[in-house]
Order: C-alpha cells, then sequence, then structure tokens
C-alpha cells in the first residue's frame, strides 16, 4: 500500500507498478451528504492518499499517505500528521473504535522486505503502538461495538479468510474457510453480525456472518464486484464500493468506479455517485460522520509528469 507498498492478495506492489509511465497522481477527498446525495470536495493534491475515517467528534478525517497518518478537518484544512511512534508505513486499514477512544493501524514493517502488515492499536491521540497480530499480512477492518473483538482480513496458508482476535492481541480465531478471497470484516453497530465481501459465488458480493462466523447469508446479487460494506450508525443501511466490470477477487487502484447505498433489510440497492476513476484507497475503512448524515471518500486522477 506504500510505497509505499500497495499489499493487494498477497503481493506487494509499488503503486507505480500500477501507474501508466508518464503519469503522476492526483487524490481529491469529498464529502458526500447522504439527505441531498451531493458531494463536496474538501482537498484535492497532486500525491497518493487513501481511506478517511470520521473522528468520534466529527472534527477531523483521519488518512493514510505514505507511510503516516494525516488529520484533515472537513472544510479540507490540514491539522497535522498523528503521531505514531516508530510504527510508520502505515496503509489504508485503519479506524476507530466506536467509543473513540482507540485507534487501529494496519502497518508495515521496514525491516520485511517485498511488504508486510501487522495490525497495531494506539490511543486515539496517537503515541506508541501496540502490536497485537504476530503473523503477517493482517489487514484491520472493524472492531465489536463492545470494544473487546477485532476482525481482520489476513493470509494463511495461502488463502485470505476472515479472522477475529481480543483487541488486547492473543489467540487467532479463524471465522470464514471458503476457497477464494473473504475480506472487508467489518462491525454492525448493534454487534449482530459482520459483514464481508466474499468471492465465494464466483463473483465478488457483499454478505454478512454472525459474530462466531457462522449463518452466512449473501446481502449483494448483480454483476457488479461489490467491496467493503460500511454500515451507517442507524444500522439501517452501508455504503458500498462496485467496481463498473468485473475484478475477480482483487481491487485495484485506477478503474472505474462507483459508490452505492445497500438497505440492510430488504437488500435494495442504490447509486450514490456516478462512476468515477477510483478503487483501492476510495473507501476501504469506515468513513461515516458521528451522526451518520455524512460519509467521506477519495476520487482519483492521473496527470503528465
Amino acid at each position: 500500500m506504500k510505497k509505499i507498498a500497495i499489499l493487494l492478495l498477497g503481493f506487494s506492489l509499488s503503486l507505480s507498478a500500477q501507474i501508466p509511465a508518464g503519469k503522476k497522481v492526483i487524490s481529491s477527498l469529498y464529502v458526500c451528504d447522504l439527505a441531498s446525495g451531493k458531494s463536496e470536495l474538501i482537498l484535492t493534491e497532486k500525491r497518493h492518499f487513501e481511506a478517511p475515517n470520521w473522528s468520534f467528534d466529527g472534527k477531523f478525517l483521519l488518512i493514510n499517505s505514505y507511510g503516516k497518518l494525516e488529520k484533515i478537518s472537513p472544510k479540507g484544512e490540514k491539522l497535522g500528521v498523528l503521531p505514531t511512534g516508530s510504527v510508520m508505513k502505515a496503509n489504508n486499514d485503519h479506524g476507530y473504535s466506536f467509543d473513540g477512544k482507540t485507534l487501529f493501524i494496519s502497518s508495515g514493517k521496514p525491516e520485511i522486505k517485498g511488504g508486510s502488515s501487522f495490525i497495531y492499536k494506539v490511543g486515539a491521540e496517537g503515541g506508541e503502538p501496540v502490536q497485537l497480530t504476530p503473523l503477517t499480512p493482517s489487514y484491520w477492518h472493524g472492531i465489536s461495538p463492545d470494544g473487546k473483538t477485532m476482525v481482520y482480513c489476513a493470509v494463511r496458508n495461502g488463502n485470505y479468510d476472515v479472522y477475529a482476535m481480543s483487541s488486547n492481541g492473543g489467540e487467532e480465531i479463524r471465522l470464514t474457510s471458503t476457497e477464494g478471497l473473504d475480506d472487508g470484516p467489518e462491525y454492525s453497530p448493534d454487534g449482530k453480525y459482520i459483514y464481508i465481501n466474499s468471492y465465494r459465488s464466483g463473483m465478488m458480493q457483499i454478505w454478512r456472518i454472525k459474530p462466531d462466523g457462522s449463518d452466512p447469508e449473501q446481502m449483494t446479487f448483480d454483476a457488479y464486484s461489490n467491496w467493503f460494506a460500511h454500515i451507517a450508525p442507524n444500522n439501517k443501511v452501508a455504503t458500498i464500493i462496485s467496481y463498473m466490470e468485473d475484478q475477480k477477487q482483487s481491487h485495484p487502484f485506477g478503474h472505474q468506479v462507483k459508490l452505492r447505498l445497500l438497505n440492510l433489510k430488504t437488500k435494495e440497492v442504490k447509486d450514490l455517485t456516478e462512476a468515477f476513476y477510483g478503487g483501492q484507497g476510495t473507501i476501504n475503512v469506515p468513513s461515516w460522520s458521528p451522526d451518520g448524515k455524512k460519509f467521506a471518500y477519495v476520487r482519483y486522477a492521473l496527470e503528465d509528469l
């Protein structure tokens, strides 16, 4: 995810490997108002940044760029880098506990060549993080409402599955075991479900499982490649990112995507945006505002060097 090494389906790929020769990335941070359906551009820069989280108090958005975590105000003002001590290779899988007191970070280690990702936790104000997962690659995606259990995607024995672990570290518990990729686990606010995206049907779709991994239920059924369900605070809808063309088991940077709203009761899906240039980094992690009225995301563009 950084060269920033992008950790995609078990391989470490530099972002430059996905960018056409002679081009560089422009990143644009947007905030979408759910009531109006309109997106407001708050920041555009000629660099690569990713994956906005919203702080518990609503005062800033947290993005990652070149291994560091940065705070951006809802108006697009730069508020500085969040201190993360010796953890300096953060990728785009990070986010807060429901009470806003703890930040979880997925990060590589500089001494491991070819890319890595371990999960750490630190207080919301930053500091020296504590490593939770001993194995790599491990990518954080969600935390239970009571803050006791984190869920993540990890590669073990060559297969991507969803795992759970105490938020204090400890035993790794496997929750899925299907062939193909299971990714993006995120708890519903009531703690009853973990939403994932899975390739188990031969097409990347949104599913949900019970917290122990039982009773898988498919939530989307169309011809898009659907990833990363982020459940709204009201527990009624979720944002998802949909690739316009089938990407099989990958979620690459630099493709036509759109954001859509999934009704968690009826399973109806409606468009929130038109198609745009995005993908990896657009909306990997929870990005709803605390009041559930807005969410943040990133669009990309290319320009000549």
